[in-house]
């Protein structure tokens, strides 16, 4: 046992468990954990933002580049609440994000007074967007409550985890079992006599697909594999390019999905939710479907697989390559080929997009970081952006976080200092975490930042052209100049209307000691649509 504050056992609980990273925004309700974090800086490194939206982004960032624990320090109310897009962006993605929100005095909770930053059931609306919330009551109680909060981000399938403690409990002082490190727990393995079903299946199909989703991102060297092994391309969701070498015959980006899917006889869902294909592009009697996933729940929720297998992925394909043997191939490399160049036909109808992010990816290294945001590069990014390794190209899945580019980059960088990051973003989602520059400058985070300007909300601008006889309103927007905002933050910022202009900003950039900002100028109207790529017809089933 050692004399600990509330707040000197959550951070050396942290310690303990490897972090020595954390971002936040410092507050009354966090004194005593920001004073404990002082007193053992040599060993844990705070990066304090400018919003706390910012520093859960940070964290995302951090965590979805690496797999590892990407940890912040909220406020609580107005902080946590700031922070819950990120979170929720954590959610979708399965990202390993430790949320420690202050609370106000613990004799006060729930309790109405109007304290400083007092908001109803915060634990409760904490839970609707994470794996596990829970409060801390006692400073004795840390070590435990921390170690289940590590076992929820390191086992079965990952999300987000909150802890709170109130403001009088992190300066009150107890006596503290000095934290460990929690025990690694095993990957969770498969029932063998299902994988066994699972390689009959697919050995005696004809034409087997595999589905990669972002649960095989700890996985690339198996799923790699079972695509030699078997012969069979792997489409990659957006949450899982780099899964599969863009370079590779065999590796399909999610559009290529839909040519492969109305062919195919038996389909595997590797760590997917298997949307849209079983959604949106239907299902037949001539289609069988297996899936490998670590959450149940997951595999049957939009129907029920011929075939469900619980397991890390990794284990999982490990396995059923086993099981499998050797294979004569399904697919050739030419009908793989052919796949490929029909893509690209669909791609290059955004001829504009494909040509700046042609020059992105020349210039950006082989394992530089790719972050896009809601906007029309990235939404095209996801079909034509080759990625070459896993985690290297971030997107925020579902949840569609506009805005969430700039600070998700920061973090990627502080996690990954030696490499490229580059973030994207149209005008209107960078001014989302715009504040985050100052971050940046203050701690020389090296991210570039591409922002395209066409003065608009664009997708939605073109929605209500085209679809609601052109009644445009509340899209157009006011800019800034951005160059001589960036230069006020102390970024190296530059603008440039065309593709090559680009190249050479980030040749410069590139070169550069410290953050640095481009600009864009874009005309919406010379940007083609992407979504002939997304929503796809059904082509199997009623």
């Amino acid at each position: 046992m050692v004399k600990m504050t509330g707040g000197q056992a959550l951070v050396d609980s942290l310690i303990a468990n490897g972090i020595d990273q954390v971002f936040g925004v410092p507050g009354a309700q966090l004194d005593y954990s920001f004073s404990a974090m002082y007193d053992r800086s040599n060993e844990i490194r705070t990066i304090h933002t400018r919003h706390e939206q910012g520093a859960a982004y940070m964290a995302y960032g951090y965590a979805q580049s690496t797999g590892k624990i990407g940890a912040f320090f909220v406020v609580p109310g107005p902080g946590l609440l700031n922070a819950c897009a990120a979170i929720s962006t954590g959610y979708a993605c399965n990202t390993p994000m430790l949320c420690i929100s202050g609370q106000i005095p613990s004799q006060k909770i729930n309790g109405k007074t109007g304290q400083l930053h007092e908001i109803r059931d915060q634990i409760e609306i904490a839970e609707k967007i994470t794996k596990m919330a829970h409060r801390i009551d006692t400073p004795e109680e840390t070590p435990a409550a921390m170690e289940a909060a590590f076992d929820a981000l390191t086992s079965d399938r990952i999300r987000p985890v909150e802890i709170e403690m109130a403001m009088d409990i992190m300066q009150r002082e107890g006596d503290v079992k000095k934290a460990k490190p929690i025990t690694e727990k095993a990957p969770k393995s498969p029932d063998q006599n299902k994988i066994n079903k699972a390689a009959a299946m697919l050995k005696a199909a004809r034409r087997p697909v595999v589905f990669a989703g972002g649960g095989t991102l700890d996985a690339a060297d198996e799923v790699r594999l079972l695509s030699k092994t078997l012969g069979v391309p792997v489409v990659m969701s957006v949450n899982s390019l780099g899964v599969m070498d863009a370079r590779d015959d065999y590796a399909m980006v999610p559009v290529a999905g839909h040519y492969l899917w109305k062919d195919a006889d038996v389909v595997i869902g590797i760590g997917s939710r298997m949307t849209p294909q079983i959604d949106d592009w239907g299902l037949d009697d001539n289609l069988k479907v297996i899936r490998i996933d670590i959450d149940e729940e997951e595999m049957n929720l939009l129907s029920t697989p011929d075939l469900a297998i619980r397991s890390d992925a990794a284990e999982g394909v490990r396995a059923l390559i086993t099981a499998l043997g050797d294979c004569d191939p399904k697919w050739t490399a030419q009908e793989m080929r052919n796949i490929k160049a029909e893509v690209t036909k669909e791609v290059n109808i955004m001829a504009p997009q494909v040509e700046y992010l042609s020059v992105i990816r020349e210039e950006l290294p082989e394992d530089g970081h790719f972050v896009a945001d809601l906007t029309q590069m990235g939404y095209a990014s996801r079909d034509a952006f080759p990625v070459y390794h896993p985690r290297t190209y971030l997107y925020p899945s579902y949840q569609g976080t506009l805005g969430h580019s700039y600070a998700t980059a920061l973090g990627v960088q502080v996690a990954n200092p030696d490499k490229k990051v580059v973030s994207v973003a149209g005008d209107g989602g960078f001014m989302f975490n715009v504040q985050e520059m100052a971050t940046a400058a203050q701690f020389n985070i090296p991210v570039v930042a591409i922002v395209f300007n066409d003065n608009a909300y664009g997708n939605v601008k073109r929605i209500q052209q085209r679809s609601h006889d052109g009644r445009v309103i509340a899209s157009d927007l006011r800019n800034p100049d951005f160059v001589k905002l960036g230069e006020s933050f102390g970024i190296k910022s530059v603008r440039t209307d065309s593709a090559e202009g680009l190249r050479t900003a980030l040749k410069d950039a590139f070169d550069h000691n410290g953050p640095v900002l481009i600009e864009v100028q874009m005309n919406l109207d010379d940007i083609p649509a992407p979504w002939h790529l997304y929503f796809r017809p059904r082509v199997r089933g009623e």
